[in-house]
């Protein structure tokens, strides 16, 4: 019986035999990486080397940066020029001529681009690469007018908001001639409102109704009494002519709907009148009510 358990078949022994083979090959793999990429560790005197070598290469960069900048801060060979200077207003030749980098210059000028305003020379030494030495070197000769002093350090100014003379009571107004400004002297009427209205406006064409107000989002019915409507529709839908695009804006309009006005004139031709869109599906008795005063079927 014994001997059957160590019996194996010849594509088992095929596999045994194999496995074998790689072993001994991922042996000896291993025996030459060991052999050929043996690592060197750092001797004591080589580490000592090393590091007195990066010591003079740090030397060499302070020797260096001292024989090219003095001790305010100014590169040699730069020529300085102090005179009285206003850091809210000199410009960049006059910041140079002060013995200032090129970057601490555009860091000022950007300050001053972004509203930001020096009260007092403690703030001009809090600009991003001022070395304190060339802060003392300049502040003798920092002059900030008074007025300039009391100004809030701000990018934005505070705007005085008008007050808006609002009508009378009995007062009616165009609701298709009313600008922005007019619609705004309407009690209730706010900006936001008042473009509302010119945008729905102009997208509709002209309004026909004043109930047509209440369409817009936020506008109560309270607001129809200081309305009259005086003129018809400025602009209608140009049923033949018009693209996908204006047919589809206007508030009674929509994809499927324009879409079904292009498809009749490209295979029918013209769209007679209002009797011919009641044939479409997409327009149902309340959309062509609310649509027959913008159309034009020339």
């Amino acid at each position: 019986m014994w001997k059957d358990f160590f019996y194996y078949s010849r594509s088992e022994r095929r596999v045994i035999l194999l496995l074998l083979g790689m072993l001994v090959i991922l042996g000896i793999s291993w025996l030459i990486c060991h052999k050929v990429y043996k690592p060197e560790y750092v001797r004591q005197e080589d580490s000592a080397e090393i590091d007195s070598f990066l010591a003079s290469v740090k030397q060499r960069e302070v020797s260096y940066a001292k024989r090219n900048y003095t001790a305010s801060g100014v590169r040699k060979g730069q020529e300085v020029v102090l005179f009285d200077f206003n850091p809210n207003t000199a410009d960049s030749v006059q910041l140079k001529k002060l013995g200032l980098p090129s970057f601490v210059v555009r860091n000022i000028l950007r300050y001053r681009e972004k509203g930001g305003v020096f009260r007092t020379p403690e703030a001009f030494a809090r600009i991003y690469g001022l070395k304190e030495e060339q802060y003392l070197l300049l502040k003798p000769y920092i002059q900030i007018p008074p007025r300039e002093e009391s100004k809030q350090d701000s990018v934005y100014e505070q705007v005085k908001i008008q007050r808006i003379e609002k009508y009378p009571e009995g007062t009616l107004v165009s609701l298709n001639e009313a600008d922005t400004t007019q619609l705004k002297r309407i009690p209730g009427v706010g900006s936001a409102i008042a473009k509302m209205i010119v945008a729905y406006r102009n997208r509709l064409g002209g309004f026909v109704c004043l109930e047509q107000l209440q369409e817009i989002p936020h506008v109560d019915a309270s607001l129809n009494k200081w309305f009259t409507i005086q003129s018809a529709p400025f602009r209608k839908i140009r049923v033949n002519k018009d693209g996908l695009d204006k047919l589809r804006n206007h508030p009674y309009m929509d994809f499927y709907k324009a879409k079904a006005i292009l498809e009749y004139r490209r295979k029918r031709g013209n769209i007679k009148g209002l009797s011919r869109l009641s044939l479409f599906e997409e327009f149902t008795e309340k959309d062509l009510q609310r649509l027959s005063p913008y159309l034009s079927f020339e």
